[in-house]
């Protein structure tokens, strides 16, 4: 009869939760085997049989953090009006950055290196957003280049998130600044003519 196998799905699961907890709060360069190993309750030899080491753990908290949010702006649904569309992709981003806080801070907290001007996979976060922002150049909503417009509006939105997870912003005031700040972020980039057009569309002050 064989030896049970300890180094199991379970424990795997247990040492991405601990490494995700741990990037998230404190330096990568404190997140050691033996430190991922007492986190998770196992033993360094896990680490190295299921992961290949320290370096897999992280790349598997990352891959984790970039498939949880390509998911859940890839299922907002497409209407008519491309910028309701865009708005719609930056609350699917605000409501998944506060709902996985640290999930969100090893991507984008400078644990892990991000490129938001590099080349674009299928599972890449910004693809339901360069989709979205090329119908809109296409329908004459907005003008300009792709990349800067999805730069800008990333910008906007992850300045808005980080300040909300570090609680410079409490979740009234949060929302408040988002309802404002976004459709601004996309008015600037409309067209003359649907800028227009929306500036006649807000109520008087």
């Amino acid at each position: 009869m064989g030896r049970p196998r300890t180094n199991d799905e379970t424990v795997k699961e247990r040492l991405v939760v601990s490494a995700t907890e741990m990037l998230a709060t404190r330096p990568r360069e404190s997140v050691t085997v033996r430190a991922l190993a007492a986190a998770a309750g196992t033993s360094t030899t896990a680490v190295y049989s299921l992961f290949d080491g320290k370096d897999g753990v992280i790349g598997e908290v990352r891959n984790r953090a970039v498939a949880g949010l390509f998911q859940d702006l890839s299922a907002v649904p497409t209407s008519e009006d491309p910028l309701a569309d865009l708005y719609a992709l930056a609350t699917a981003y605000h409501r998944w950055g506060r709902t996985n806080s640290h999930l969100y801070t090893v991507l984008f907290g400078g644990v892990q290196s991000f490129d938001p001007s590099g080349a674009v996979g299928t599972g890449d976060p910004i693809r339901p957003l360069l989709v979205a922002i090329d119908r809109a150049l296409t329908e004459s909503v907005l003008a300009g280049e792709a990349t800067l417009i999805a730069l800008s509006l990333w910008a906007t939105l992850h300045g808005l998130v980080t300040l909300e997870l570090a609680g410079a912003l409490d979740a009234t005031t949060a929302e408040t600044a988002f309802q404002s700040t976004i459709p601004a972020t996309l008015r600037g980039w409309t067209t003359p003519a649907v800028f227009r057009s929306l500036r006649r569309a807000e109520p008087a002050p």
